[in-house]
């Protein structure tokens, strides 16, 4: 409200007045940023201030002057009754440092702090600016590009116009080892999220390759053709090979398409990033998998391997490997052959090739197999030798007296070394005439020395049978049928006890059968109550049967002994085969006779009369000899 009588007091013209006035008002008005007044408006003061402070709310972007720098701060007219402040390192290295009248953004952080003072923020306006301008330029899928300015927790800094957050799992398709590497270049990566109200941008960098990657592998599959040529890079590389980017697609060459040769680990061929040309194996484009070839680039040593090594060829070669079932032999570089454990020695027994040869050996081996298919090759080192066996038939034949050394034994025999390499068995039944034996070791012991009689030689088997026995005469047929004539009393030690019968030892190895029957004149029905193991007891023998070696005997020592009837043919019974003019071919009957006036056999197995005195099982005799069991032999060589 303007006074009229001050006006005229002091003698003022009032349209003079009233233009200074105006003049004075619209200049303080554009300081504050409000509009001036036209032609014959007026001002509404208190409007004006309730504007004006409406200008100066916390977090706002104000215009400003700079008016002058003291020390560390900046003073900045923003229209407000005091000047505000800004620190001077919202200056970046690099930037024109502040010149009083310079105009810039500030923000407004604190009207009056503690100290009455306006504290304004030129770094932040600048943020807040950049940030819209990213905002209105940019949205979520939009390709971006920035430099990468430090490594934060979780990942690292991209400036795109604002900082914006590369998570460490998007920075490439592998995480690299350290994402630091990336500090200080210039990558391309597609915007994932926009948070406005939190003015934050998630980029990846991973996403972008993977999809570049995808049309790029899409082209390739359409045009790759199998045997064509390509450049590719190594990117990765794993025991069983490597995988090599061809743009856009990673192929895999394994390990055995690296070379004809031996590798043991695909970093002896190549290395990660080694750019290499490879040869296209196969394309599966269901499973977008290529197979690769480093070494068919070239000819292949197997196409004349049959030339260059037909079979019985004798080479020198070098031991590359030594495996439980045999040693590889390299040939030539790419060519390398199976020597099998069976094919080391004709003589020694070979538990472990290690045994023979060692890695880097020189060897002499005999070709004795090709498979060009499978490219292997069977070799031989005992065929560069002559083979002992050739000649056993003519240095050992049948009834020639030999000494040899107990090597293994076994339920059925022992294994005898007559000569190093040379093993002839002696069959359990071939030990004694008269004792039944088990097992081998009953009767023999490993390491011992024996001698025995050639009984066969299967040379081409490779088997010698060997007999104990056969040193002595058969008592069975000389002095057993003197000695123990039917009617004879003899004495004898009860040595088993059976549900049939008891027998008893007449000498040591030769055992006769006492039936239940026999053993008493009245009935028995348990041995036990008779008679016990050990006991000493009195006994006449009935029968003799030298073709089944057995004896019956009898307790009771007085009566009559029923002959046994005579076989089909007219053959006597109870003597020698033959006896009587029989056929000696014939079937011989059980074992008959007794002293009770029966004539029925002594052994039987009908119930609920008792059964004869079973033998001791033997093991079945084998053919000639058995050899220990050998692993056998792979298909040529197994590379």
């Amino acid at each position: 409200m303007v006074d009229r009588n001050l006006i005229r007091e002091f003698n003022i013209d009032e349209e003079d007045f009233e233009a200074q006035f105006a003049s004075l008002t619209n200049a303080a008005a554009k300081d504050m940023g409000v509009a001036e007044l036209e032609e014959g408006e007026t001002w509404d003061f208190d409007d004006l201030i309730v504007d004006s402070a409406k200008e100066f709310d916390a977090g706002k972007i104000l215009a400003g002057h700079v008016i002058r720098v003291e020390g560390d701060d900046v003073l900045v007219d923003v229209g407000y009754k005091s000047e505000g402040v800004v620190p001077l390192s919202d200056w970046e290295d690099g930037e024109p440092p502040p010149e009083p009248g310079q105009s810039i953004e500030v923000l407004l952080e604190e009207v009056e702090d503690s100290s009455g003072l306006v504290l304004l923020s030129k770094k932040k306006a600048s943020r807040i600016r950049s940030w819209e301008v990213v905002i209105s330029k940019y949205k979520e899928g939009d390709v971006v590009s920035g430099a990468v300015v430090r490594k934060i927790k979780g990942g690292l800094l991209v400036d795109i116009g604002v900082n914006v957050f590369l998570p460490a799992s998007q920075v490439d398709i592998r995480r690299p080892a350290d994402i630091g590497d990336y500090i200080g270049r210039t990558i391309e990566c597609v915007i994932l999220k926009i948070d406005e109200a939190r003015r934050n941008i998630v980029v990846s960098r991973r996403k972008l390759i993977e999809d570049n990657r995808e049309k790029m592998k899409r082209d390739l599959l359409s045009k790759i053709t199998i045997g064509e040529i390509r450049k590719g890079m190594v990117k990765n590389i794993a025991d069983f090979g490597a995988f090599v980017d061809l743009g856009g697609i990673d192929g895999l060459l394994h390990i055995t398409d690296m070379s004809y040769g031996r590798i043991n680990h695909p970093s002896e061929m190549v290395k990660i990033d080694d750019e290499i040309e490879v040869m296209i194996l196969n394309v599966d484009t269901d499973r977008e998998k290529i197979a690769l070839g480093l070494k068919q680039k070239f000819p292949s040593p197997w196409a004349v391997v049959s030339e260059k090594y037909p079979v019985g060829t004798k080479i020198t070669g070098e031991v590359v490997n030594v495996m439980s079932y045999g040693a590889f032999v390299k040939l030539e570089e790419g060519i390398e052959g199976l020597v099998h454990i069976s094919e080391m020695s004709w003589t020694k027994r070979v538990n472990h090739p290690s045994e023979l040869v060692a890695i880097g050996d020189k060897v002499e081996v005999v070709v004795l197999g090709i498979s060009k298919e499978k490219q292997e090759i069977s070799l031989g080192m005992k065929q560069t030798q002559a083979n002992p066996w050739d000649n056993v038939a003519g240095k050992y034949p049948v009834g020639q007296i030999v000494t040899g050394t107990v090597r293994n034994l076994t339920n059925y025999g022992a294994f005898i070394e007559i000569e190093e390499g040379i093993d002839g068995l002696l069959h359990v039944s071939d030990m004694s005439w008269t004792r039944k034996i088990s097992h081998a070791s009953e009767m023999l012991q490993k390491g011992e020395k024996v001698t025995c009689q050639v009984l066969s030689v299967d040379q081409e088997r490779k088997r010698i049978a060997l007999g104990l026995k056969q040193l002595q005469n058969d008592p069975w047929s000389t002095t057993i049928p003197e000695k123990y004539a039917p009617g004879a009393v003899v004495t004898g030690t009860v040595t088993k006890l059976t549900n049939f019968g008891v027998f008893v030892e007449l000498e040591p190895s030769l055992e006769g059968l006492l039936h239940i029957s026999e053993l008493a004149d009245k009935k028995v029905e348990n041995p036990e109550e008779v008679v016990k193991v050990g006991d000493q007891i009195e006994v006449r023998i009935l029968r003799v049967d030298i073709n089944d070696r057995k004896i019956g005997l009898s307790r009771k020592l007085s009566g009559p002994i029923e002959p046994e009837p005579k076989a089909a043919g007219g053959g006597g019974g109870g003597g020698t085969p033959g006896a009587g003019g029989g056929d000696s071919s014939a079937p011989r009957e059980e074992l008959k006779g007794g002293t009770s006036g029966t004539s029925g056999p002594l052994f039987t197995m009908d119930s609920p009369a008792p059964v004869a005195a079973p033998e001791p099982e033997v093991a079945p005799e084998p053919e000639a000899a058995l050899e220990p069991e050998i692993e056998p032999e792979p298909e040529t060589a197994a590379e």
